[in-house]
Protein backbone atom coordinates (compact mmCIF):
# COMPACT_ATOMS: atom_id res chain seq x y z
CA UNK A 1 0.00 0.00 0.00
CA UNK A 2 1.51 3.59 -0.34
CA UNK A 3 2.00 5.88 1.84
CA UNK A 4 -0.16 8.34 3.88
CA UNK A 5 1.42 11.25 2.09
CA UNK A 6 0.64 9.43 -1.53
CA UNK A 7 -0.72 12.53 -3.61
CA UNK A 8 1.56 15.11 -2.23
CA UNK A 9 3.84 16.72 -4.24
CA UNK A 10 7.26 18.83 -2.48
CA UNK A 11 9.45 20.71 -4.49
CA UNK A 12 12.90 20.97 -2.81
CA UNK A 13 15.37 23.78 -2.37
CA UNK A 14 17.25 22.99 0.82
CA UNK A 15 20.01 21.79 0.65
CA UNK A 16 22.25 21.09 4.26
CA UNK A 17 20.83 18.24 6.51
CA UNK A 18 17.59 19.46 8.31
CA UNK A 19 15.45 20.63 5.18
CA UNK A 20 16.75 17.24 3.41
CA UNK A 21 16.19 15.17 6.15
CA UNK A 22 12.50 16.86 6.92
CA UNK A 23 12.10 15.80 2.69
CA UNK A 24 13.12 12.52 3.75
CA UNK A 25 10.33 11.98 6.14
CA UNK A 26 7.66 13.20 3.44
CA UNK A 27 8.80 10.74 0.74
CA UNK A 28 9.27 7.90 3.14
CA UNK A 29 5.67 8.31 3.88
CA UNK A 30 4.76 8.46 -0.11
CA UNK A 31 5.49 12.00 -1.06
CA UNK A 32 6.79 13.16 -4.56
CA UNK A 33 9.74 15.30 -3.57
CA UNK A 34 11.22 16.75 -6.39
CA UNK A 35 14.92 17.95 -5.18
CA UNK A 36 16.29 20.94 -6.83
CA UNK A 37 19.96 20.82 -7.54
CA UNK A 38 22.46 23.80 -8.46
CA UNK A 39 23.72 21.46 -11.31
CA UNK A 40 23.39 18.05 -12.66
CA UNK A 41 25.94 14.85 -11.71
CA UNK A 42 26.89 11.40 -12.65
CA UNK A 43 24.29 9.10 -12.20
CA UNK A 44 26.46 6.97 -9.60
CA UNK A 45 27.72 10.50 -7.83
CA UNK A 46 27.10 9.70 -3.61
CA UNK A 47 23.73 8.62 -4.38
CA UNK A 48 23.86 5.62 -2.56
CA UNK A 49 25.38 7.01 0.75
CA UNK A 50 22.89 9.90 0.69
CA UNK A 51 20.38 8.48 3.01
CA UNK A 52 18.42 11.71 3.52
CA UNK A 53 18.07 12.07 -0.05
CA UNK A 54 16.63 8.21 -0.38
CA UNK A 55 12.79 8.12 -2.58
CA UNK A 56 13.20 11.86 -3.99
CA UNK A 57 13.85 13.03 -7.62
CA UNK A 58 15.74 15.55 -9.06
CA UNK A 59 15.43 18.47 -11.39
CA UNK A 60 18.91 20.77 -12.03
CA UNK A 61 17.91 24.30 -12.20
CA UNK A 62 20.28 27.47 -12.52
CA UNK A 63 18.43 29.89 -10.49
CA UNK A 64 20.23 32.96 -11.51
CA UNK A 65 18.91 31.85 -14.82
CA UNK A 66 15.48 33.87 -15.54
CA UNK A 67 14.28 30.85 -17.48
CA UNK A 68 15.21 28.76 -14.64
CA UNK A 69 13.31 30.34 -12.18
CA UNK A 70 10.42 30.39 -14.92
CA UNK A 71 10.41 26.51 -14.89
CA UNK A 72 10.69 26.10 -10.76
CA UNK A 73 7.51 28.45 -11.16
CA UNK A 74 5.54 26.32 -13.31
CA UNK A 75 6.24 23.42 -11.48
CA UNK A 76 4.69 25.08 -8.49
CA UNK A 77 1.72 25.74 -9.84
CA UNK A 78 1.37 21.99 -9.79
CA UNK A 79 2.77 21.36 -6.61
CA UNK A 80 1.27 21.39 -2.51
CA UNK A 81 4.63 22.00 -1.06
CA UNK A 82 7.98 24.41 -1.45
CA UNK A 83 10.78 23.56 1.34
CA UNK A 84 13.31 26.01 1.63
CA UNK A 85 16.43 26.67 3.92
CA UNK A 86 17.91 29.59 2.99
CA UNK A 87 18.23 32.78 5.23
CA UNK A 88 15.85 35.35 4.87
CA UNK A 89 15.47 37.12 1.56
CA UNK A 90 17.63 35.18 -0.55
CA UNK A 91 14.31 33.68 -2.22
CA UNK A 92 12.27 37.02 -2.81
CA UNK A 93 15.47 37.86 -4.61
CA UNK A 94 15.46 34.80 -6.86
CA UNK A 95 11.62 35.74 -7.48
CA UNK A 96 10.48 32.69 -5.56
CA UNK A 97 9.10 34.34 -2.61
CA UNK A 98 6.05 33.28 -1.05
CA UNK A 99 4.04 36.63 -2.99
CA UNK A 100 5.64 35.40 -6.18
CA UNK A 101 4.32 31.48 -5.44
CA UNK A 102 0.67 32.04 -3.96
CA UNK A 103 -0.35 34.54 -6.83
CA UNK A 104 0.50 31.23 -9.08
CA UNK A 105 -0.57 28.61 -6.76
CA UNK A 106 -2.46 29.93 -3.46
CA UNK A 107 -3.23 26.83 -2.23
CA UNK A 108 1.02 26.16 -1.88
CA UNK A 109 2.16 25.56 1.77
CA UNK A 110 5.58 27.23 1.65
CA UNK A 111 8.12 25.76 4.11
CA UNK A 112 10.96 28.05 5.41
CA UNK A 113 13.47 26.30 7.48
CA UNK A 114 16.15 28.29 9.14
CA UNK A 115 17.89 28.40 12.35
CA UNK A 116 16.79 31.75 13.43
CA UNK A 117 13.44 31.87 11.75
CA UNK A 118 12.47 34.82 9.35
CA UNK A 119 12.40 37.97 11.63
CA UNK A 120 14.52 38.86 14.39
CA UNK A 121 18.03 40.42 15.32
CA UNK A 122 19.65 37.58 14.32
CA UNK A 123 17.42 36.35 11.22
CA UNK A 124 20.65 36.84 9.18
CA UNK A 125 23.87 35.98 10.98
CA UNK A 126 24.87 32.57 10.29
CA UNK A 127 24.96 29.78 12.91
CA UNK A 128 24.75 25.88 13.01
CA UNK A 129 23.46 23.56 15.42
CA UNK A 130 25.24 24.18 18.62
CA UNK A 131 24.70 27.96 18.56
CA UNK A 132 20.38 27.41 18.12
CA UNK A 133 20.50 25.23 21.08
CA UNK A 134 22.91 26.91 22.95
CA UNK A 135 20.98 30.70 22.37
CA UNK A 136 17.99 28.09 22.93
CA UNK A 137 19.06 27.40 26.82
CA UNK A 138 18.89 24.00 26.14
CA UNK A 139 23.00 23.51 25.83
CA UNK A 140 23.40 24.58 28.93
CA UNK A 141 21.25 21.93 30.33
CA UNK A 142 22.82 18.95 29.16
CA UNK A 143 26.17 17.43 30.27
CA UNK A 144 28.15 16.37 33.65
CA UNK A 145 28.53 17.45 37.25
CA UNK A 146 31.54 20.33 37.16
CA UNK A 147 32.23 19.76 33.31
CA UNK A 148 31.54 22.73 29.93
CA UNK A 149 27.92 21.21 28.21
CA UNK A 150 28.28 18.69 25.58
CA UNK A 151 27.14 19.34 22.65
CA UNK A 152 24.46 15.83 21.44
CA UNK A 153 25.37 16.14 18.16
CA UNK A 154 23.51 18.06 15.76
CA UNK A 155 20.56 16.03 16.74
CA UNK A 156 18.24 18.34 18.66
CA UNK A 157 18.75 21.83 16.56
CA UNK A 158 19.06 20.57 13.29
CA UNK A 159 17.17 17.29 12.92
CA UNK A 160 14.08 17.39 16.27
CA UNK A 161 13.98 21.10 16.58
CA UNK A 162 14.47 21.57 12.34
CA UNK A 163 13.60 19.46 9.88
CA UNK A 164 10.87 17.01 11.81
CA UNK A 165 9.09 20.15 13.27
CA UNK A 166 9.37 21.72 9.97
CA UNK A 167 7.52 18.46 8.51
CA UNK A 168 5.04 18.45 11.31
CA UNK A 169 4.31 21.63 10.19
CA UNK A 170 4.00 21.08 6.51
CA UNK A 171 1.69 18.27 7.53
CA UNK A 172 -0.82 20.67 9.78
CA UNK A 173 -0.53 23.50 6.70
CA UNK A 174 -1.86 20.84 4.38
CA UNK A 175 -4.54 19.21 7.17
CA UNK A 176 -5.80 22.96 7.31
CA UNK A 177 -5.70 23.88 3.83
CA UNK A 178 -8.40 20.75 3.69
CA UNK A 179 -10.69 23.85 5.40
CA UNK A 180 -9.74 27.04 4.02
CA UNK A 181 -8.43 26.01 0.22
CA UNK A 182 -5.82 28.29 1.22
CA UNK A 183 -1.86 27.90 1.93
CA UNK A 184 0.39 29.01 4.26
CA UNK A 185 3.52 30.05 4.87
CA UNK A 186 5.17 27.70 7.82
CA UNK A 187 8.29 29.52 9.44
CA UNK A 188 9.98 26.71 11.27
CA UNK A 189 13.16 28.11 13.59
CA UNK A 190 15.66 25.57 14.75
CA UNK A 191 16.09 27.57 17.96
CA UNK A 192 11.92 27.55 18.34
CA UNK A 193 11.96 24.02 18.15
CA UNK A 194 14.94 23.32 20.42
CA UNK A 195 13.15 25.59 23.03
CA UNK A 196 9.53 24.08 22.11
CA UNK A 197 11.58 20.65 22.34
CA UNK A 198 12.68 21.79 26.27
CA UNK A 199 8.91 21.89 27.62
CA UNK A 200 8.93 19.71 29.77
CA UNK A 201 12.13 19.83 31.69
CA UNK A 202 11.12 24.21 31.56
CA UNK A 203 8.68 23.09 34.21
CA UNK A 204 11.19 22.18 36.32
CA UNK A 205 13.42 24.91 36.12
CA UNK A 206 10.59 27.12 36.40
CA UNK A 207 9.72 26.12 39.23
CA UNK A 208 13.54 25.96 40.94
CA UNK A 209 13.28 22.04 40.72
CA UNK A 210 16.24 21.96 38.64
CA UNK A 211 19.62 22.44 39.67
CA UNK A 212 23.13 22.90 38.48
CA UNK A 213 23.74 20.89 34.70
CA UNK A 214 24.68 16.83 36.22
CA UNK A 215 22.95 17.26 39.63
CA UNK A 216 19.61 16.22 38.34
CA UNK A 217 17.42 13.01 38.02
CA UNK A 218 17.71 13.08 33.66
CA UNK A 219 21.09 14.61 33.66
CA UNK A 220 23.21 11.72 35.02
CA UNK A 221 23.24 12.89 38.29
CA UNK A 222 21.53 9.90 39.64
CA UNK A 223 23.30 7.12 40.20
CA UNK A 224 20.01 4.61 38.91
CA UNK A 225 20.30 7.34 35.50
CA UNK A 226 23.67 6.96 33.88
CA UNK A 227 25.95 5.37 31.27
CA UNK A 228 28.66 2.91 33.02
CA UNK A 229 31.89 1.62 31.46
CA UNK A 230 32.28 -2.57 31.77
CA UNK A 231 34.85 -4.94 31.83
CA UNK A 232 35.46 -4.56 28.44
CA UNK A 233 35.22 -1.27 27.58
CA UNK A 234 31.55 -1.34 26.36
CA UNK A 235 28.81 0.25 28.05
CA UNK A 236 25.42 -0.15 29.71
CA UNK A 237 22.83 2.40 30.10
CA UNK A 238 20.44 2.64 33.19
CA UNK A 239 16.99 3.95 33.57
CA UNK A 240 15.53 2.76 36.96
CA UNK A 241 13.79 5.22 38.01
CA UNK A 242 10.47 4.16 39.06
CA UNK A 243 10.70 1.94 42.52
CA UNK A 244 9.52 -1.38 40.83
CA UNK A 245 12.45 -0.95 38.27
CA UNK A 246 15.11 0.17 40.56
CA UNK A 247 14.12 -3.46 42.89
CA UNK A 248 15.01 -4.83 39.78
CA UNK A 249 18.09 -3.50 38.84
CA UNK A 250 19.16 -3.73 42.78
CA UNK A 251 18.61 -7.48 42.26
CA UNK A 252 20.75 -7.85 38.84
CA UNK A 253 23.56 -5.63 40.47
CA UNK A 254 23.65 -7.70 44.23
CA UNK A 255 22.60 -4.78 45.93
CA UNK A 256 19.29 -5.36 46.86
CA UNK A 257 20.27 -5.26 50.40
CA UNK A 258 22.60 -2.91 50.54
CA UNK A 259 21.31 0.19 52.79
CA UNK A 260 23.07 3.27 51.10
CA UNK A 261 21.38 1.62 47.74
CA UNK A 262 17.94 1.79 49.25
CA UNK A 263 18.25 5.80 50.05
CA UNK A 264 17.29 6.11 45.89
CA UNK A 265 15.91 9.43 45.91
CA UNK A 266 18.55 10.93 48.73
CA UNK A 267 20.37 12.83 46.15
CA UNK A 268 22.86 13.41 48.79
CA UNK A 269 24.06 10.13 48.58
CA UNK A 270 24.24 10.12 44.78
CA UNK A 271 28.10 10.68 43.73
CA UNK A 272 29.01 8.03 46.04
CA UNK A 273 26.30 5.53 44.74
CA UNK A 274 27.33 6.39 41.61
CA UNK A 275 31.47 5.65 42.19
CA UNK A 276 30.24 2.05 43.70
CA UNK A 277 27.71 1.59 40.80
CA UNK A 278 31.14 2.45 38.66
CA UNK A 279 32.98 -0.24 40.25
CA UNK A 280 30.35 -3.11 40.10
CA UNK A 281 29.62 -2.47 36.24
CA UNK A 282 33.26 -2.89 35.89
CA UNK A 283 33.75 -6.10 37.44
CA UNK A 284 31.42 -7.86 33.80
CA UNK A 285 32.02 -7.55 30.22
CA UNK A 286 29.01 -5.81 28.44
CA UNK A 287 27.39 -9.05 27.19
CA UNK A 288 27.88 -10.42 30.59
CA UNK A 289 25.45 -7.73 32.06
CA UNK A 290 23.05 -7.68 29.17
CA UNK A 291 22.46 -11.49 30.10
CA UNK A 292 22.05 -10.90 33.31
CA UNK A 293 19.13 -7.64 32.86
CA UNK A 294 17.50 -10.02 29.64
CA UNK A 295 15.44 -11.42 32.12
CA UNK A 296 14.78 -8.46 34.70
CA UNK A 297 12.43 -5.71 33.91
CA UNK A 298 15.52 -2.97 35.01
CA UNK A 299 15.17 -0.28 32.49
CA UNK A 300 18.75 -1.46 31.75
CA UNK A 301 20.44 -2.37 28.15
CA UNK A 302 23.77 -2.26 26.38
CA UNK A 303 24.80 1.07 24.67
CA UNK A 304 25.32 -0.42 20.70
CA UNK A 305 27.38 1.23 18.04
CA UNK A 306 25.74 2.82 15.04
CA UNK A 307 27.14 -0.86 13.27
CA UNK A 308 25.85 -3.17 16.34
CA UNK A 309 22.76 -1.42 16.35
CA UNK A 310 20.97 -2.84 12.85
CA UNK A 311 22.20 -6.88 14.37
CA UNK A 312 20.44 -6.39 17.54
CA UNK A 313 17.77 -9.18 18.27
CA UNK A 314 14.97 -6.40 18.84
CA UNK A 315 15.71 -4.28 16.22
CA UNK A 316 16.40 -7.08 13.38
CA UNK A 317 12.82 -8.06 14.42
CA UNK A 318 11.37 -5.03 14.39
CA UNK A 319 13.28 -4.26 11.00
CA UNK A 320 14.15 -1.23 12.58
CA UNK A 321 16.82 -0.89 9.53
CA UNK A 322 16.30 -1.56 5.81
CA UNK A 323 18.41 -1.98 3.21
CA UNK A 324 15.98 -0.68 0.99
CA UNK A 325 16.76 -2.54 -2.26
CA UNK A 326 20.18 -1.26 -2.80
CA UNK A 327 22.42 -2.55 -0.44
CA UNK A 328 22.66 0.44 1.76
CA UNK A 329 22.04 -0.08 5.83
CA UNK A 330 19.64 2.56 7.08
CA UNK A 331 16.98 3.52 9.26
CA UNK A 332 13.32 2.29 8.22
CA UNK A 333 10.59 5.08 7.87
CA UNK A 334 9.02 6.18 11.12
CA UNK A 335 6.55 5.80 12.58
CA UNK A 336 4.59 2.81 11.53
CA UNK A 337 0.90 2.74 9.50
CA UNK A 338 -1.02 0.08 10.05
CA UNK A 339 -2.89 0.43 6.60
CA UNK A 340 -0.72 2.67 4.44
CA UNK A 341 2.87 1.92 5.79
CA UNK A 342 6.15 4.07 4.50
CA UNK A 343 8.62 2.67 2.48
CA UNK A 344 12.43 3.30 1.01
CA UNK A 345 12.04 3.00 -2.49
CA UNK A 346 14.65 4.71 -4.29
CA UNK A 347 18.44 5.71 -3.60
CA UNK A 348 18.82 9.10 -3.51
CA UNK A 349 19.23 10.44 -7.20
CA UNK A 350 21.74 12.10 -8.98
CA UNK A 351 21.68 15.75 -9.55
CA UNK A 352 19.33 16.52 -12.47
CA UNK A 353 18.46 12.70 -13.25
CA UNK A 354 14.59 13.51 -13.40
CA UNK A 355 15.04 16.96 -15.15
CA UNK A 356 13.37 16.01 -18.57
CA UNK A 357 10.79 14.17 -16.71
CA UNK A 358 9.63 16.54 -14.28
CA UNK A 359 9.94 19.86 -16.94
CA UNK A 360 7.57 17.25 -18.92
CA UNK A 361 5.30 17.02 -16.17
CA UNK A 362 4.81 20.90 -15.32
CA UNK A 363 3.74 21.29 -19.44
CA UNK A 364 7.56 21.61 -21.11
CA UNK A 365 7.07 20.06 -24.55
CA UNK A 366 10.45 18.25 -25.74
CA UNK A 367 11.65 21.64 -28.09
CA UNK A 368 11.57 23.59 -24.82
CA UNK A 369 13.21 21.19 -22.52
CA UNK A 370 16.17 21.07 -24.88
CA UNK A 371 16.22 24.73 -24.97
CA UNK A 372 16.26 25.11 -21.65
CA UNK A 373 19.32 22.01 -21.54
CA UNK A 374 20.96 23.69 -24.14
CA UNK A 375 20.78 27.50 -22.63
CA UNK A 376 21.93 25.81 -19.28
CA UNK A 377 18.80 26.97 -17.35
CA UNK A 378 18.19 23.08 -16.95
CA UNK A 379 20.41 20.05 -16.69
CA UNK A 380 20.06 16.77 -17.10
CA UNK A 381 22.47 13.89 -15.05
CA UNK A 382 25.21 12.50 -16.93
CA UNK A 383 24.79 8.75 -17.55
CA UNK A 384 27.30 5.78 -15.87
Amino acid sequence: MPGPLQGIKVLDFSRLAPGPYGGMLLADLGADVIRVDRGASGADVSRFGDIVGRGKRSIALDLKNPDAVEAALRILEGCDVLLEGFRPGVMERLGLGPDDVAARNPRLVYARLTGWGQEGPLALRAGHDINYIAVSGVLHAIGRRDENPLPPLNLIGDFAGGGLLCAFGIVCALLERQTSGKGQVVDAAMVDGAMNLFSFLASAVHANMWGPRGTNLLDTGAHFYEVYETSDGGYMSVGAIEPQFYAEWLDGIGMTDDEQFKKQHDAAQWPELKKRTAEIFKTKTRDEWDTIFATRDACTYPVLSPKEAPAHPYNAERKTHVEGGFGVVQPAPAPRFSRTPGAVTEPAPAGGEHTAEVLSQAGYSDGEIAKLLETGAAQQATEG
